[in-house]
């Protein structure tokens, strides 16, 4: 599957921005969990968030709960995250990934695809 975020820019803190992903592919987009990272400068990707194929089942770092959410519509073979109050350590470069298998997004490497990041920049 091929994966294209977008949706990043310049917010201020305590503002919103929502990031989308879209897919495309041989392999329906219902099979594949879905999730985001970022890197911010000077640092290691971290994990975000992930969504199971159904949107059923979702997980986020500590530092996004309750501020980031993430969902899916397999419709439109896209992937969000609606970003809410945010803080200028979110400052970073996001990534959307995917792979059949969600524990594979949760530990965070050996995804089966990788989309090019999108820049969100938050200023205080």
């Amino acid at each position: 599957v091929q994966l294209q975020a977008s949706g990043g820019g310049l917010v201020q803190a305590g503002g919103s921005l929502r990031l989308s992903c879209a897919a495309s592919g041989r392999t329906p987009f219902s099979r594949y969990a879905l999730g985001w990272f970022r890197q911010a400068p000077g640092k290691e990707r971290e994990f975000v968030a992930t969504i199971n194929w159904s949107g059923g089942t979702t997980y986020y770092a500590d530092s996004v709960k309750g501020r980031f959410t993430i969902s899916r519509d397999n419709a439109k073979n896209t992937v969000y995250l609606q970003m809410n109050s945010l803080k200028p350590e979110d400052t970073a470069v996001y990534y959307c990934a995917a792979d059949s298998n969600l524990a594979t997004i949760l530990r965070g490497n050996g995804m089966d695809s990788w989309g090019k990041g999108t820049l969100v920049t938050v200023s205080s």
